[in-house]
């Protein structure tokens, strides 16, 4: 299959980068991307022989120049800072080294100079706190997942859906979508799946289609999920910093995509964040990733995406109750209520230690308790138990 015509330059980088990571299964990659090994090999060969240049028909600045000019670095930040408003000193110069220029400034005297060309605004001297986040120790280990605030377009309204990688904050998924309806994050996520593979779990906040409230917890997209062998968990309720990588992103979305932008529809914003996501992931420097860019932390999965669903299979001592049209199973004479999302759906009951309690399962996910001596069995009896994140 050839390369797709839209984006192609992104993803012949994204390519390229993907491919130098330790341990890179090239075939496995070449599928991913919907290309034949000829193909990937020969952008292989022409980024190792003319580096990115071969891999895009825009010209390009030189890797190496002599004897640069204050003058020449000033205009190349100057340049950069135009290109890019809310980078500050230290990815101005990070990106300016990784271009290739020589004796570029402290990222001190940078902001000196931003500020003597009159392109920083004062209001950008409020500095953000540094906050100290527990990160995953493999790439798709954990992904994020949100709406960032819908916006005005011309017409209608733009619902951005986002996903990034934990431990990488690669950006997975970077949508236009015109609701936050089941159907359309659905597909979304089935395109993503295919060119990256499933993580081994999902995070996402309570809100629909992912959430809903403590007794119906479970959504159909996230019971799809959990049947693609991807663990589902949610965010404490008014804690946003739970999905903190993934909120960080939508700033960074906000100020370098959206703000100062007029949209006509939702293939124009589509193609803007095509470019920012472009940036963000390729060259954009990450202050918490030591000033790397996302995509040298991030491998593909190794667990590719099923387009037929796998069978549900419980262990041989497990009851298995099925669960019927209001949320319900019967076992040993009462009711439980479930989630009304698995309404057709195998469940498994299985005993703990102490006598008379079970915990249910779907698929893999642990999902409630139940206690047998509950006397009200359709309220209480069943308890959620947490997803630690």
């Amino acid at each position: 299959m050839p390369w797709r015509e839209v984006d192609t330059v992104t993803l012949r980088s994204e390519f390229v980068m993907l491919a130098q990571q330790e341990d890179c299964n090239i075939s496995a990659l070449c599928e991913f991307f919907g290309i034949s090994r000829k193909t990937g090999y020969k952008w292989l060969n022409r980024f190792a022989e003319y580096g990115w240049t071969g891999l895009s028909n825009r010209s390009r600045r030189p890797h190496s120049s002599p004897s640069k000019s204050p003058e020449r670095i000033e205009a190349a930040i100057a340049a950069l800072r135009g290109k890019h408003p809310a980078w500050g000193g230290r990815k101005i110069k990070s990106r300016l080294e990784k271009l290739g220029h020589h004796d570029v400034p402290a990222a001190s005297t940078i902001t000196g100079i931003l500020h003597r060309h009159g392109l920083v605004n004062p209001e950008e001297a409020t500095k953000h706190k540094a906050f100290i986040r527990f990160e995953h120790p493999y790439p798709n280990a954990l992904w994020q997942m949100d709406f960032k605030g819908h916006f005005a377009m011309r017409q209608d309204r733009c619902h951005p859906l986002t996903v990034i990688d934990d431990h990488s904050r690669f950006n997975v998924t970077l949508k236009a979508c015109a609701n936050e309806r089941t159907g359309t994050v659905h597909t979304a996520l089935i395109n993503t799946f295919r060119r990256y593979g499933l993580p081994d779990r999902m995070t996402m906040d309570n809100g629909s289609p992912w959430g809903s409230d403590q007794f119906h917890e479970l959504t159909p997209l996230t019971a799809w999920l959990i049947r693609l062998g991807i663990g589902v968990s949610h965010s404490h309720p008014y804690h946003p910093q739970t999905q903190g990588k993934d909120e960080r992103f939508h700033r960074t979305l906000l100020a370098e995509a959206i703000l100062g932008q007029q949209f006509h529809d939702l293939a124009h914003c589509q193609r803007r964040f095509d470019e920012f996501r472009d940036i963000y992931n390729l060259e954009r420097p990450h202050e918490a990733l030591g000033m790397q860019v996302p995509v040298t932390r991030y491998q593909v999965s190794q667990r590719p995406y099923p387009e037929t669903l796998p069978e549900i299979e419980y262990a041989p001592g497990d009851h298995v109750r099925k669960v019927q049209a209001k949320g319900e199973i019967s076992f040993k004479g009462k009711e439980f209520r479930v989630s009304k999302a698995l309404q057709g759906y195998p469940v498994a009951l299985r005993p703990t230690n102490v006598d008379g309690k079970y915990i249910v399962f779907f698929c893999h996910q642990r999902l409630k308790e139940m206690d047998l001596a509950d006397a009200n069995t359709k309220e209480k009896s069943v308890t959620h138990v947490p997803e630690h994140l």
